[in-house]
């Protein structure tokens, strides 16, 4: 390839990456099984650069299949082009705030949910109630007051219950009957949907639960009126009303949110559990297999409880008690009752993150549970990551296990980033490899290979080639990316830090796509580190602990992995500068401002400033109450009065602030209130408003002009 082919081709990259919504459009995902192992459903684009999601059905054939002659077909089950008459989808307020918490960027079908059978899906598109047959392959509106939200069969398919207005409502599955079953009695009180926290920090998206009978639900009541008000407006519009968020910032009152079992006959009665105590409503499973079983926080996050409701008289009994003297994290999939009635949970026992059935500790210290993705008769299916002692670290790799009481058993195979959805003896593996770009899905039955399902997602105009490494004396997961046709004659480089470097943030993975972006970057001439350090998923609950009252520690870890690396790869140590967004970005301004003598430019992206200003559960599970631990946010802070900005008596390093004005999770007052310190410490900045953009950046121009302008400051910041 010739230099002015390679130029071409990377800078059409970013158009690439913005157009196709970072190469997920046209891939499958949402992946359900039928219980009878005939279907699998997911949701799908038509192509790599098409934002409409589609519903799909994959019959496998087998007893009460349709596919023909037994083999597997795909069809399409509800299509929104269809549906809508063409027309352009319109979003309500509460659902962009849905998509929003979710980092959901595409259109068209983007949720459903299924009965038990997996015959009925449900779904809401502009606003509007529709199901799909997905037996006999149709779909249609049902009449509904709108805008219908989170939309879901009952268990026996005879009922839609979803959320509108404020109320939890239910229709019958032929349109019929439809009524209100909890209606908001004051402003700003909901039924039927998840609190901000619940839905941005907790991995709670849902507001109700069906019963396996289908005769009465568990729906949370959500009273926002205790949360402070904030308003966010776009300047670029002063016409326009800025909109109002209840957002909960730390040391504020959350919004109160209390459960009820509320019948379809109209009865209704309330869940009781010390909420005072536990005002967290952190996870609710109902099955077959038990009765409706929730879990509760405290604020702290030092203790929760598993409680088990009578549905009579909506008492709770413990189950099981939580501590930790640091905090609890939550899960994917549990806490969940066995068949057998068992419990099951993951925990934090002996140093490791093990899967726990009954009372019994069924992994150890080998694994590092990430998520319960299927709870079988004989067996729990079960993702993780290598654990932190193990002696083949396996740097990035998440597999998909097989865990009972003789053992564990290991589904997925090589190197990659596996994750899995399993009903009976059918089981959908999806895979993401270094070595290849997207991820393949494969369908197997008692673990044979029966289908696959097609990907339409593009393919990338460039190769990730992510060198993965440990670095330091902590052995920090590590990607190194050079450029491409780089050799050592060429000299060292120019060194960009490429991090998110903070929980719930993993970058350091064993699979292509995440590293295109790093890669596209170091094709600009930069060698590219990656570090996942303390505090970052997947190693072991005390590295992910170790950043308890310190964000600092995540930037000393990027500097250990930096100094290490400088002996094995060509690292020009005068010339190092650090991009991130979130999380990420706060990093990056933490190293302009404390560590300018190893960072000589930085780029923050949406940073997270004031942690007084960031939201409580997520706080205060590493922070603490502010009230009682000032000078632990005083600390981590970048605009707190620690010095760093008051009394430039370092160099001032050159920093390029990025924010979008629509961010209601950062919102823009962190980037305003870091630029005023700089400014009045006179200290050089750049600030970069983005009108109408969220914390997502979903925009294709903005996206692609994003990365451009990045490199554009890089180049000019490091010479």
């Amino acid at each position: 390839m010739t230099s002015k082919q390679t130029s071409k081709r990377q800078s059409s990259f970013p158009r690439q990456y913005a157009r196709t919504q970072r190469f997920s459009l046209g891939a499958p995902r949402s992946f359900t099984v039928s219980p009878d192992g005939t279907r699998v459903v997911f949701i799908r684009s038509s192509s790599g650069t098409d934002r409409t999601g589609r519903l799909w059905v994959l019959d496998l054939g087998g007893p009460g299949g349709s596919a023909p002659d037994g083999a597997p077909q795909e069809r399409v089950a509800a299509d929104p082009e269809t549906l809508l008459a063409g027309a352009a989808e319109e979003l309500s307020d509460r659902e962009r705030a849905r998509r929003e918490r979710s980092r959901e960027g595409s259109a068209g079908i983007v949720a459903y949910a299924v009965d038990e059978a997996c015959e009925l899906a449900a779904f809401a598109l502009s606003g509007r109630l529709f199901t799909a047959e997905l037996r006999a392959g149709t779909a249609r509106e049902l009449s509904a007051p709108g805008p219908v939200l989170d939309p879901r069969p009952s268990p026996d398919g005879r009922h839609i219950a979803y959320a509108a207005g404020g109320a939890l409502r239910v229709t019958g599955a032929e349109g019929d009957g439809d009524r209100a079953l909890a209606a908001a009695e004051e402003e700003h009180v909901s039924y039927g949907l998840a609190e901000f926290i619940a839905a941005e920090e907790m991995g709670r998206s849902r507001g109700f639960w069906w019963s396996p009978e289908s005769d009465r639900l568990l729906v949370a009541r959500v009273d926002e009126r205790p949360v402070q008000r904030w308003w966010i407006s776009d300047p670029a519009h002063p016409d326009r009303e800025p909109a109002q968020v209840a957002y909960p910032a730390a040391g504020t009152p959350n919004a109160e949110v209390r459960l009820f079992l509320v019948g379809l006959d109209g009865g209704r009665t309330e869940v009781s559990w010390d909420r005072e105590r536990y005002p967290y409503l952190a996870r609710v499973h109902w099955s077959a297999a038990g009765a409706p079983l929730l879990l509760v926080q405290a604020r702290d996050q030092r203790t929760q409880l598993c409680l088990a409701v009578d549905t009579g008289s909506g008492a709770t009994r413990t189950v099981h008690v939580d501590e930790d003297p640091v905090w609890l994290d939550l899960f994917p999939g549990v806490p969940a009752w066995a068949p057998d009635g068992r419990l099951v949970r993951i925990a934090d026992e002996g140093g490791a993150r093990v899967l726990a059935v009954g009372d019994r500790a069924l992994t150890g210290a080998q694994l590092q549970l990430r998520a319960v993705l299927d709870i079988g008769a004989g067996d729990v299916l079960v993702s993780a990551s290598a654990g932190a002692d193990a002696a083949d670290p396996e740097i990035g790799e998440i597999h998909v296990y097989r865990v009972n009481e003789l053992g564990v058993e290991r589904l997925s195979e090589g190197p990659g980033v596996h994750a899995a959805a399993r009903s009976g003896e059918v089981t959908v593996l999806v895979s993401a490899r270094p070595e290849v770009s997207g991820a393949s899905v494969q369908v197997l039955r008692d673990g044979k290979p029966v289908a696959t399902v097609a990907s339409f997602a593009e393919e990338p105009l460039l190769t990730a080639r992510p060198r993965l490494c440990t670095a330091g004396r902590q052995r920090i997961p590590a990607a190194v990316l050079l450029p491409e046709g780089y050799t050592e004659s060429d000299g060292p480089l120019p060194v960009l830090m490429d991090p998110y470097g903070g929980p719930h943030g993993q970058r350091v993975y064993a699979a292509h796509n995440p590293h295109l972006t790093s890669q596209w970057f170091a094709d600009q001439g930069f060698a590219v580190i990656v570090a996942d350090g303390r505090g970052t998923p997947g190693r072991s609950p005390a590295w992910e602990k170790a950043i308890r009252d310190d964000f600092t520690i995540s930037l000393d870890d990027q500097i250990e992995a930096l100094h290490s690396l400088a002996g094995t790869f060509p690292l020009d140590l005068e010339r190092v500068a650090i991009r991130g967004w979130s999380y990420g970005g706060y990093l990056a301004a933490l190293a302009a401002l404390r560590r300018p003598d190893v960072f000589h430019a930085a780029i923050a992206g949406a940073p997270v400033t004031d942690l007084r200003l960031y939201d409580t559960h997520y706080t205060e599970r590493y922070l603490g109450d502010p009230a009682r631990q000032p000078e632990v946010y005083t600390a981590s802070s970048l605009v707190t009065p620690t010095g760093d900005l008051v009394t430039p008596a370092s160099p001032a390093r050159p920093l390029m602030i990025i924010h979008g004005l629509a961010d209601d999770n950062v919102v823009m007052a962190h980037s305003l209130r870091l630029s005023s310190a700089l400014l009045a410490a006179g200290r050089p900045h750049e600030v970069l408003p983005l009108s109408g953009v969220t914390h997502m950046t979903p925009q294709e121009q903005i996206a692609e002009n994003l990365l451009l302008l990045q490199v554009d400051f890089l180049k000019r910041s490091l010479g």
